[in-house]
């Protein structure tokens, strides 16, 4: 059995520079000289592109723009959890299918969830769409809620694959390792 636990650390951002790029009817152009990264607060300067000077008539073409999601976990569609879970991931021998299991200990859902609403399901957010699984438990001691678990069951390899890159990118986004039991 496998786990991710939290590890703080920080991560090089690469540099890279984009070329103009046109597709028949659409014009893409690199012009950015700086930009924002979400993902862990430190700032990503891209350097300019030598395109040529955009010239009147191209001067009102559409731009395409791409826009990175910071993986995120929810239990409330729209409210991103905060507490950073510990994860247990098994697969089968013949690797067709796995379960994750997420535990959560004093989420920041039950704060959100008297304002916002009940817990809906488990939804795993990140720039290739969602994964979702209605398998959720509260754990309460005292009659307070203590914790949450979720399970994510994949059947498929690529159900696994698509799993494991947003894990990836979860990890990556909030200093997580990967501990091997």
């Amino acid at each position: 059995m496998a786990s991710l636990q939290s590890l703080a650390f920080s991560s090089p951002i690469s540099h890279c520079s984009h070329q103009p790029r046109s597709i028949p009817g659409l014009s893409i152009g690199a012009f950015h000289s700086s930009a924002s990264s979400s993902f862990n607060g430190q700032s990503l300067h891209l350097p300019r592109s030598s395109s040529p000077k955009i010239s009147q008539t191209n001067k009102n073409t559409s731009r395409l723009t791409i826009m990175m999601v910071k993986p995120a976990i929810q239990f409330i569609q729209g409210i991103d959890e905060q507490t950073i879970p510990d994860v247990k991931l098994t697969k089968s021998r013949d690797g067709s299918n796995g379960m994750a299991i997420f535990a959560f200990n004093e989420p920041s859902v039950f704060d959100s969830s008297s304002v916002v609403g009940d817990i809906t399901g488990f939804y795993m957010i990140d720039e290739e769409g969602v994964l979702q699984s209605v398998d959720v438990n509260a754990k309460f001691v005292n009659g307070k809620p203590a914790g949450v678990e979720a399970k994510y069951i994949m059947r498929t390899p690529r159900e696994w694959d698509r799993f494991m890159r947003f894990m990836e990118r979860y990890a990556n986004a909030n200093g997580l390792s990967f501990v091997k039991k």
